[in-house]
């Protein structure tokens, strides 16, 4: 059998197996022809040059179907999940979204409002960790199942609450925690407006921080929110899940969080995150600022007083005089307040009538 035969032999093996199976591997042509894996990988190649089958998936999942779209969403089917470790040199978070989408089948049939949320949230955080991490290499992965999507972002770099310390000059990860919640918090404000991980973890069913020994945990289908100690580990870990069914669209929350000038203006605080060991009285004119720190930055504040039983005068005083006299432009609407709190902050407002709680 000469070259050109041979050649021609093996390629009409290749495209009659991939008709009558639909998809194939390497190994397939392997088995029937006895040639080897390295010879006949190229036929492969060249047929895929020619734009007559398409390659899907990586590594032990590579098939090989006929280069029609209704083969190719047949394929793709079947993959649901993409798991990678990546370089962080040259790296572009959309070109890593576009290739998981083009690669696996996690977005075939998924609404579009999902899609569009896990496109912003995913490559929200990988460039988070592209750009703030310092990590020489990113791992990503995401998994389509019944329940819905779920993607993973993992540095190894300075951990994103020690990155807050140092840059921000903070006393300790507990204040770290509290300046990222508030929202533009951010190591670079030259390129960045800290909003990624305030409106990412508000558009998600779940959405998990852990770094250094912390780990926090947002649970927006039970409105819950905690912050557990776990064993110290380097660098940043964002877990992200949405059902795949979720009726959850993007414009809302970033429409809630806007101003006038549909700039991101609007921060929520839960005022029971400042107070350490888990007491429950707000006292001091130092906490009030400690709260207050980094919130002339927006142009409303919302302070949610959920599980907090008392405030005192030296508290409400700091916040409803002297720093919104500094800041009179800006609103604070107070929130989830009980008798005894609402009591102080009423007394302490230097403009009766402005208020409304």
């Amino acid at each position: 059998m000469d070259k050109d035969r041979r050649k021609l032999d093996i390629n009409q093996v290749i495209l009659n197996l991939i008709r009558d199976k639909g998809k194939i591997t390497v190994n397939d042509v392997v088995r029937i022809t006895g040639f080897s894996r390295v010879y006949i990988h190229r036929f492969f190649q060249v047929l895929a040059d020619e734009g007559k089958i398409v390659r899907i998936g990586r590594a032990n999942q590579i098939r090989y179907v006929l280069a029609d779209e209704n083969s190719v969403r047949a394929a793709k089917k079947d993959i649901q999940s993409f798991s990678r470790i990546l370089g962080n040199k040259n790296l572009h978070e959309d070109q890593i979204f576009e290739l998981i989408h083009r690669e696996t089948g996690i977005f075939q049939n998924l609404p579009g409002n999902v899609t569009r949320i896990l496109e912003y949230a995913f490559t929200e955080m990988l460039n988070n960790a592209i750009e703030h991490s310092r990590s020489l290499k990113i791992k990503i992965s995401m998994k389509r199942d019944s329940a819905g999507v779920r993607f993973d972002v993992v540095d190894w770099g300075i951990g994103i609450f020690e990155n807050l310390i140092h840059s921000r000059h903070l006393a300790s990860v507990e204040e770290a925690i509290q300046d990222l919640l508030k929202g533009k918090q951010t190591t670079a404000p030259e390129a960045h407006t800290g909003e990624g991980i305030f409106f990412t973890r508000r558009v998600a069913d779940t959405f998990i921080i852990r770094s250094a020994a912390k780990k926090l945990f947002f649970d927006n289908i039970r409105n819950d929110f905690t912050i557990q100690p776990i064993k110290h580990a380097h660098g940043t870990r964002i877990t992200f899940t949405i059902a795949g069914n979720s009726a959850r669209e993007l414009w809302p929350v970033f429409k809630k969080y806007s101003a006038e000038s549909f700039e991101f203006g609007v921060t929520e605080v839960k005022v029971r995150l400042y107070q350490p060991g888990g007491a429950r009285d707000f006292i001091s004119r130092s906490q009030a600022r400690r709260i207050l720190t980094g919130l002339e930055k927006f142009k409303s504040i919302i302070l949610d007083f959920e599980g907090v039983d008392a405030v005192g005068q030296g508290f409400a005083d700091e916040i409803f005089r002297v720093w919104h006299a500094k800041f009179p432009a800006i609103t604070i609407t107070p929130q989830n307040m009980n008798e005894e709190v609402s009591f102080m902050m009423r007394r302490s407002i230097a403009t009766p009538g402005k208020y409304k709680f």
